[in-house]
């Protein structure tokens, strides 16, 4: 299925999985994600109470997916996807770009195609998209925050179960960077890994031994933890919980030496202060666990037959 071919923009002319493909999205990961979505409404006989009493199987509609808020921009693909998965074809017509912010009112796609078929699939396209664009909206507010600094806003591994992917795309969507993807792309010693171990020192070692070759990033509390990190060997360094004084402390002291995040307790009220003391990141949890929906309908134009 593709958009409309009678837009200028080439981009229009991509189908839903090359879309999710162009934003590091995989298409098989997130068809699997929507059928389980799909499920928890449908379920195997695919059956909607509602439109299938009322439609005729040969009514048709258009429908345009409008934001009530203002926000930016993000999951259309996956709305998409959505729609794509309905038994009859669905024309799915973007109107607005990933990333971009939008006013309370603007149609941000049109749907056509089946009326039953819109219907059933109206919930699930509009949970992900909804979903998806507060994380990018609020990711966005952090960016604007950090304007002028070298600092760049991470999200975390506080993620919804089964969304990971989808949520982490959304912070990039908006600017935002993804910090690990899971457990298994880079090593992180934490306290539970140190006391476990006895030390940062002979926790670096062990994962050192057991793979030269992976990445190993440490949380510290203190200025003593972080140069005991720097003498194992340790290139990214988070900075749990520290104020602004003791993050400045350790960026004048190791600021060549290694990438500095800052983490815990950080809020956009105090995102520039944070971001002053020369930290090359703040890593925030609630871009992802925290965000607060954009409210977004599915509008049928007035007298739709």
């Amino acid at each position: 299925m593709t958009t409309d071919p009678s837009n200028d923009n080439p981009e229009a002319l991509l189908g839903v999985n090359q879309r999710l493909v162009a934003l590091g999205l995989d298409p098989v990961e997130v068809c699997v994600t929507i059928e389980a979505a799909l499920d928890e409404d449908l379920s195997e006989d695919r059956v909607d109470r509602t439109a299938d009493a009322i439609f005729d199987p040969n009514h048709v509609s258009t429908a345009q997916l409008v934001t009530r808020q203002a926000g930016v921009v993000a999951g259309l693909p996956v709305a998409h996807a959505v729609f794509d998965s309905m038994p009859s074809d669905i024309h799915f017509t973007y109107l607005v770009d990933e990333g971009q912010r939008v006013t309370p009112g603007q149609a941000l796609a049109e749907v056509s195609g089946r009326t039953r078929d819109l219907l059933s699939a109206e919930r699930t396209a509009l949970n992900f998209l909804c979903r998806l664009t507060g994380i990018a909206t609020h990711t966005r507010a952090w960016v604007d925050a950090l304007k002028g600094t070298k600092a760049q806003v991470l999200d975390t591994r506080k993620t919804t179960p089964g969304l990971r992917s989808l949520e982490k795309y959304a912070v990039r969507a908006a600017g935002g960077g993804n910090k690990r993807m899971g457990l298994y792309d880079a090593a992180m010693i934490k306290d539970n890994h140190k006391q476990a171990a006895g030390s940062i020192a002979a926790a670096f070692r062990a994962i050192e031994d057991e793979d030269p070759t992976v990445s190993i990033q440490v949380e510290v509390d203190t200025l003593a933890e972080a140069l005991e990190a720097v003498e194992a060997g340790a290139e990214f360094l988070l900075l749990d919980n520290m104020t602004p004084d003791q993050l400045r402390e350790i960026v004048a002291a190791l600021d060549d030496e290694v990438e500095l995040e800052a983490t815990g307790g950080l809020t956009l009220d105090t995102a520039a202060e944070y971001a002053a003391t020369g930290v090359d990141f703040l890593s925030v949890g609630a871009l992802t666990h925290s965000s607060p929906i954009v409210d977004i309908g599915l509008d049928w134009p007035e007298g739709d037959e």
